[in-house]
């Protein structure tokens, strides 16, 4: 039998976090976005060396920071330039419940242009979320169109 160079329950791009406090990160992870825990893999100091989330039909692994190895979190290194982007059943209900649970506000849920409902927070481990819920579809020919009006009115 052979082995598949990419195993069949993996998504092909999986994000891999680093988390200054994976456990608690895990606990968000599942109450704000309906995650489920597929593993956990316990480290030394009572850390987590490993762990995997189902989302839908996506999978985020995570660990908590280890610096000596070079794996730090957004908070050890200033911030994140990079933004995952998570559909759900209910937008509006999914920002309320990660605000509540200690996330930041970075865009306001809203109606946008290209007919998703969308917002975006930062979570209380540093890493960046858009999560949305696709409201309307819109042919390409009236995107280009909302999307010149949206420039034009600078939003």
């Amino acid at each position: 039998m052979s082995v598949k160079p990419v195993p069949e329950e993996y998504p092909r791009v999986t994000p891999y976090l680093c988390v200054d406090g994976a456990a608690a990160a895990i606990d968000f992870y599942v109450a704000v976005l309906g995650a489920t825990e597929r593993m956990r893999m316990a480290a030394p100091g009572g850390r987590i060396g490993h762990a995997e989330l189902r989302l839908g039909n996506s999978i985020v692994m995570l660990a908590d920071e280890f610096p000596d190895m070079g794996f730090r979190s957004p908070k050890a290194v200033g911030g994140t330039p990079v933004t995952l982007h998570v559909y759900v059943e209910d937008v509006d209900s999914v920002f309320a419940r990660a605000l509540a649970k200690g996330a930041r506000e970075l865009r306001a849920v809203k109606d946008e242009f290209y007919g998703d409902r969308t917002g975006q927070f930062e979570d209380p481990f540093g890493h960046r979320w858009s999560v949305a819920s696709h409201v309307e579809d819109v042919s390409e020919q009236e995107m280009a169109k909302r999307a010149e009006e949206a420039m034009q009115s600078g939003g």
